[in-house]
């Protein structure tokens, strides 16, 4: 309930600041202010993760609807994306399970055997103008709002994105009714482009790194997938603490069922987790070109490197 309390009404608050400093002509301050506003929507997010492991609350019920509730702001249906992360969780690591959940990964030999086209399409798809641009505002936007490719699952999925949109729908036509369509958008849209950005930042550094860990089934241990290929990001202390040490993604992996607030605890009475995958924020940076899984080497390499 703290977590809840210390991320929630900041959020409403700084919001309404935004609101407040375009409404009175002080653009660049709303600009600035929608930063720390989607870093709190951020931070709402992974209570919304929280609750789909089943972690944050000890009852069902809680985690469902905080989760619910929570998937109105983020743009992000609860049940629906609840079922695509378990089976990212179930697969993470599996080269003969990808596609699921994840950001699509080639092996070098599969990019090569790709037509002119083929090969076009996938780094245009890795290029980061796309991957952390054009490519979020596309998730959170308009795929979370119809869940094609999933009518396999039955009608869980489309009752999920369905009920989410309806309520987004009336929560924004209060809200627009409340203060007018413009400045609606002009508060809301930064926001939540911003947010979504830095949550595909983080879930790309988590996995997209050089010495991560993919194999085929046969060689395939969840455990050491879940270990192994998944990064320990770590980040100053106040950057911790907006990200709800998501950062700790490895033990995250390896224990699902460990609430984000608890997460640290972990790290202190095991010091031997720290170092594995451990990535600063500027080796993050030189996870941006990696693209390819060169299973011969066992490392993701960027094009340039196939290329020589």
């Amino acid at each position: 309930m703290l977590e809840i309390a210390v991320t929630v009404p900041p959020l409403a608050a700084l919001w309404a600041l935004v609101w407040a400093a375009v409404h009175f002509g002080y653009w660049w301050l709303g600009l600035l202010l929608a930063v720390p506003a989607a870093g709190f929507l951020v931070r709402l997010f992974l209570i919304q993760h929280d609750c789909g492991h089943g972690s944050f609350f000890r009852h069902r019920l809680a985690n469902d609807w905080i989760g619910r509730i929570a998937g109105v702001v983020t743009l992000t249906p609860y049940g629906l994306w609840r079922r695509a992360h378990a089976i990212h969780h179930a697969s993470t690591g599996n080269l003969d399970r990808r596609g699921f959940g994840d950001i699509d990964t080639l092996t070098v030999e599969e990019y090569r055997a790709r037509s002119f086209w083929g090969r076009l399409r996938y780094r245009l798809y890795r290029h980061p103008l796309v991957m952390f641009g054009v490519g979020p505002a596309y998730l959170f936007l308009l795929q979370h709002r119809l869940p094609v490719g999933q009518m396999r699952a039955g009608w869980r999925p489309w009752a999920s994105a369905m009920a989410t949109n309806l309520a987004i729908g009336l929560a924004a036509a209060g809200l627009i009714w409340l203060i007018g369509l413009p400045a609606f958008v002009l508060v809301h849209l930064p926001i939540m482009l911003l947010a979504a950005s830095m949550g595909v930042w983080l879930f790309y550094v988590q996995h997209q790194f050089e010495l991560t860990s993919w194999d085929r089934t046969d060689a395939w241990k969840p455990q050491m997938a879940a270990l192994h290929g998944s990064s320990h990001y770590d980040l100053p202390a106040f950057l911790r603490w907006f990200t709800a040490n998501i950062g700790m993604h490895h033990v995250h992996h390896l224990n699902s069922n460990i609430p984000y607030y608890r997460l640290a605890r972990v790290l202190r009475d095991h010091p031997e987790l720290r170092d594995i995958g451990r990535l600063t924020v500027s080796q993050s940076l030189r996870c941006v070109p990696l693209a390819l899984w060169d299973e011969s080497r066992r490392r993701l390499v960027s094009f340039r490197d196939i290329g020589r």
